[in-house]
């Protein structure tokens, strides 16, 4: 069993090319990725609102989308191609899953995943940062 940690993109980002984990610059972003690494994960993804599914290790462009302005439906599809990204990287029934992501990242994404976390589930991003920060 696997240990994988999916970390929601954020608006902040580098502008240029980038490794993933250091693309996103908000301060959340980055005590998101501390404490992923805390984990001793096998693996960490980003969920990207234009990418879907990205390694951290990954170089990508920045851009300019988030999943907030998009509707139910443009979501689910969005999630749809996580699920297919994710079914070639783990195991849905099998692997831990540990959220890093807010509802609308998560939410067509929970119901494919057996074994899951939400660690920072119901709090505001202030709060996010100060459980992090002593976790870290």
């Amino acid at each position: 069993m696997a240990k994988i940690v999916l970390i929601s993109c954020v608006k902040k980002k580098l502008p240029y090319k980038s490794k993933a984990k250091e693309l996103y610059v908000s301060t959340l972003f980055k005590y998101n990725l501390k404490y992923a690494r805390s984990l001793s994960p096998d693996k960490i993804f980003i969920l990207s609102a234009k990418y879907g599914l990205v390694d951290s290790e990954a170089e990508i462009e920045p851009y300019d989308k988030c999943l907030i302005t998009k509707s139910s439906k443009e979501i689910k599809e969005w999630a749809d191609c996580v699920i297919n990204q994710i079914k070639k990287e783990a195991d849905l029934e099998e692997d831990e899953f540990i959220f890093l992501a807010g509802k609308k990242y998560r939410k067509y994404l929970l119901p494919h995943i057996s074994n899951y976390q939400i660690p920072l589930e119901g709090l505001k991003i202030g709060e996010q940062i100060q459980y992090l920060k002593m976790r870290c």
